[in-house]
């Protein structure tokens, strides 16, 4: 239902339409938003359908239309333009209706001469039977921008390109459609807001508003001129005195302009453009000198407001071709925006100015530390490191000066770009160059060296870094300089289970005066609440998570609450909230496109969720393509993480090879580092990778080498690992009973955490290790296993010793909950599998003989095939899940598809119409 059909006097029309009275409406809109567009929705209605129907357009010298006989539906466009005779013969239509008549007028109120009276003077004697209804037409709200923009755009229109549409169209549908239309023909993979200021001003918008400005007498054009110099809303002083009026020709030129539709009171007491693309579409129409003397003026009016927009200032004066003054004015509105905390503010607007090349090498050095500074803070930008390298390549920079703009180059290659050869180099060679002439900053260049999530260096090395900075910060008595060692001494302490590590977290400077110390302690709740969380301490890890959202949003640091997010996304992962948890991640991804470093934790947990569901395919695009960094540009945790998958993966396609060098690679860096809580989402898969491709002796040595690392680390994650680690090797070995002691110590070590996925598989494998116990068992004695009668599932069970069936019972009963835990968690790979399992072991209902009469619906086998198909796996993987043939698995998915009518394989859930 449209919105003119569900006005208060769609009934009346209705009504009136039957025969049943007489109905005018009155439909007033500005130029654009779509006054014809309602008429064509009426002339549709089904009741208009029976009627005589009259369109009729005023000022187009078109004859009256007959509506004598019957009911009718009159619908007249243009009012605005009639000529005296269409007025005086709508005049007399209305005023003398008859039965069954509707009469719809549409019309421009803003070019109605002032009166506001669609029908000119003296108003209309309304007859008293006459229903009579105005519907004013109304801008867009930003939402329904976002609907027509998704319409047309699809997946592409970002909400920043939304944004921007809606405030540079002022909502109006024509601007918004003709907008579109531009952005259409984009090839690229999505429309940001940058895209839509370069769509320009639509042809429509420009002609109506230079039409409008060429109707004023030329004393009056000057307002508007000055309207689009300004380009925001202004009250009447500012704005006369920028066009250069005073006294009455000052005021009868704005009243001109606002009866001539070409301004309007958009605020009270502020008047500009209705539309604010039509600024630049007169602005580019005022003669040159005529422009330069209005943007001085323009500066000059700006300048004394309080506060002062001195963004604004320098752009006028730029305009006004006053260069020095112009920048003096960047620096300021950049330094009042730093201390604001709107870094992107300061940061796009230093960009545009070093980009000029007639900037002088002294207000480079000037500007370009400021720049380099917001940007560590902000978010990352390519043209602030294309601006800054070059920058720093000038010869004729002072020593200091270089060294701070290395600096910080270096850090936004390192956190940001993910270049880190490049910003390992700019950051030893900053901390070179500043170490005597600013020994404040070579701190922080090594204070940022110290950090040891990254591929390159070993932990004494990262500690002989950060015992270097701490002097140095010690001695120059600069706060920022301490705060930003006891950044990286508590995320250090953290990361290494230092048992201060609490006491120097609580110490961080959060409350501190200084924005810079608030930034650093930013930085090393962020980093803290990384090191907790791949800990496994994830109470304390969603504790830090929200004192550093909390201060980030107070501090401006979008960098720093970026990087929490995405370790939320890990958290969320580990914990089991999986919720909208893909869609979280593609939005997360989306959101950091530019920042592949921030964006891998999205990528990371996108991909093991995609494996858990059964997509393959997806789940390595996710893990190693679509933009996700390499191994060498990845923190080192997530890099062993993301290699654990990938050998997860390589496994479960029972691909041997690929799954043990992939281990030995992933092992190699994390020994190199050193720091082997990080080996927990890597170890267990890297054991039963080399262990089943026959390097047995390899994945002892893994196994003794991680537990040895973790001596006096009490990081429960990894100590959980650990046990499955071993865990895992003992089932390659073929010994059971130890296989399945370690897989229940791992279970619980991970049902304290808690992490329900790790628990379902390491239960699940103490259950399978269990069974297979078993089963030899029952081969040795020549018989299978019995449950005993009346024994509770897992009632005071070993470790599988018993050979009286308790062990089995409990396997079984444990099997179960398995399938309930990965069914809720939406896990469809592993559901199948455990499934599989538990068939495979579970005692057969007494059912009589013969096969069951399944009829058309999906046996329990069948079903298994077709939430694996569905989910993406071809037929030999999903064989390997289900130990079955290749064959077999064509045979179930042929049937499958059959019983249901599927279309596909990946239709096959959503048709068979069971409970999945």
């Amino acid at each position: 239902m449209t919105a003119a059909q569900r006005s208060p006097w769609s009934a009346p029309l209705r009504l009136a339409l039957a025969g049943g009275g007489s109905v005018l409406v009155l439909v007033e809109g500005t130029a654009g938003m779509g006054k014809s567009h309602v008429l064509h929705e009426l002339d549709a209605l089904p009741e208009a359908a029976e009627v005589r129907r009259a369109r009729w357009r005023c000022g187009a010298a078109e004859e009256p239309p007959d509506t004598a006989d019957g009911p009718a539906l009159l619908l007249v466009d243009d009012v605005h333009r009639a000529t005296p005779d269409e007025r005086q013969w709508l005049r007399r239509a209305v005023e003398r209706p008859r039965e069954g008549l509707a009469t719809v007028l549409a019309y421009r109120p803003e070019e109605l001469g002032g009166t506001g009276l669609p029908l000119g003077t003296p108003a209309v004697s309304y007859p008293p039977g006459l229903a009579a209804f105005r519907h004013r037409l109304r801008a867009w709200d930003v939402e329904r921008v976002r609907l027509a923009a998704s319409e047309t755009l699809g997946e592409r229109a970002t909400w920043e390109a939304v944004a921007r549409l809606h405030l540079l169209s002022g909502g109006v549908p024509q601007v918004v459609t003709d907008l579109l239309a531009v952005l259409r023909a984009g090839t690229g993979p999505r429309c940001t807001a940058a895209d839509v200021d370069a769509a320009g001003v639509p042809v429509r918008l420009a002609e109506l508003v230079m039409s409008r400005t060429g109707a004023l007498a030329a004393a009056d054009r000057p307002v508007v001129w000055a309207a689009g110099v300004l380009d925001e809303p202004a009250d009447r002083g500012e704005l006369l005195a920028v066009a250069g009026l005073d006294g009455p020709g000052g005021r009868d030129a704005l009243l001109a302009a606002l009866s001539g539709a070409v301004l309007s009171e958009v605020a009270e007491g502020r008047y500009g453009f209705a539309v604010p693309l039509a600024a630049p579409a007169v602005r580019e129409h005022v003669p040159g000198p005529v422009r330069q003397e209005l943007h001085e003026r323009a500066a000059r009016v700006l300048s004394r407001r309080r506060p002062a927009p001195w963004a604004e200032v320098a752009r006028h004066r730029r305009a006004a071709g006053r260069r020095r003054s112009w920048l003096r004015a960047v620096e300021k509105a950049a330094r009042t925006a730093v201390e604001s905390g709107r870094h992107q503010e300061a940061i796009g607007l230093l960009e545009r100015t070093l980009a000029v090349p007639e900037v002088s090498p002294v207000d480079r050095a000037r500007l370009a530390p400021l720049l380099a500074r917001s940007a560590v803070v902000g978010l990352r930008s390519d043209q602030t490191v294309d601006v800054l390298t070059q920058v720093v390549r000038d010869p004729g920079l002072p020593v200091d000066v270089r060294g701070e703009l290395r600096l910080d180059l270096g850090l936004m290659l390192y956190n940001q770009i993910g270049d880190l050869a490049a910003g390992v180099r700019e950051l030893e060679a900053a901390a070179e160059e500043l170490s005597e002439v600013r020994p404040t900053l070579a701190a922080r260049a090594m204070v940022a060296l110290a950090m040891p999530e990254w591929p390159t260096g070993a932990l004494p090395g990262h500690r002989e870094w950060l015992r270097r900075a701490a002097g140095l910060a010690r001695d120059s008595g600069n706060d920022v300089a301490r705060a930003a060692v006891a950044a990286s001494r508590a995320s250090l302490a953290v990361v290494c289970g230092d048992p201060r590590a609490r006491q120097l977290v609580a110490a961080l400077p959060v409350d501190s005066t200084s924005a810079g110390c608030r930034e650093q302690a930013v930085r090393g709740l962020c980093n803290a609440a990384d090191a907790a969380v791949w800990r496994g301490s994830y109470h304390w890890g969603r504790e830090l998570l929200a004192a550093s959202l909390d201060l980030s949003a107070r501090t401006g640091a979008l960098y720093a609450e970026q990087t929490a997010q995405g370790t939320r996304l890990l958290l969320d992962w580990w914990t089991g909230q999986w919720t909208e948890l893909g869609a979280r991640c593609e939005q997360f991804i989306a959101r950091a496109a530019d920042m592949p470093v921030v964006a891998a934790d999205g990528h990371m947990v996108r991909g093991m969720l995609a494996f858990a569901q059964g997509d393959w395919a997806e789940a390595l695009r996710w893990l190693t393509a679509l933009g996700a960094p390499s191994p060498q540009c990845t923190r080192m945790p997530l890099a062993a993480a993301t290699a654990g998958a990938l050998v997860r993966l390589a496994l479960a396609r029972d691909d041997l090879p690929a799954a043990a060098d992939q281990a030995r690679s992933a092992w190699a860096a994390v020994a190199d580092k050193g720091i082997w809580t990080w080996a927990a989402e890597l170890a267990p898969w890297a054991v039963e990778a080399l262990a089943r491709s026959g390097d047995t002796a390899g994945a002892r040595h893994l196994v003794v080498e991680f537990e040895q690392g973790l001596a006096g680390d009490d990081a429960s994650a990894a100590h959980a690992a650990a046990a499955w680690s071993r865990a895992a090797l003992a089932e390659c070995e073929g010994r059971r009973r130890e296989a399945v002691r370690s897989y229940r110590k791992a279970a619980a070590a991970y049902r304290t955490l808690p992490r329900p996925y790790a628990w379902a598989l390491t239960t699940e494998g103490a259950a399978r290790c269990a069974l297979a116990q078993e089963a030899e068992r029952a081969d040795a004695d020549g018989g299978p296993a019995q449950d005993r009668a009346g024994e509770p599932d897992g009632a005071n069970v070993t470790d599988g010793a018993a050979g009286d069936g308790r062990s089995r019972a409990h396997a079984v009963a444990a099997l179960r909950h398995c399938v309930d835990e990965y069914t809720a968690l939406g896990a469809v790979y592993d559901t199948a599998r455990a499934r599989a399992l538990l068939r495979a072991h579970q005692p057969a209902e007494a059912r009589r003989p013969g096969r069951p009469a399944l009829d058309d619906r999906l046996s329990p086998r069948e079903r298994e095939v077709a939430e694996l198909a569905a989910s993406g796996l071809m037929n030999r993987e999903i064989a390997v899940v289900l130990h079955l043939s290749p064959r077999t698995v064509e045979q179930h998915v042929a049937r499958a598809i059959r019983k249901t009518g599927a279309l596909s394989r990946r239709d096959l859930l959503r048709t068979s119409g069971e409970p999945q």
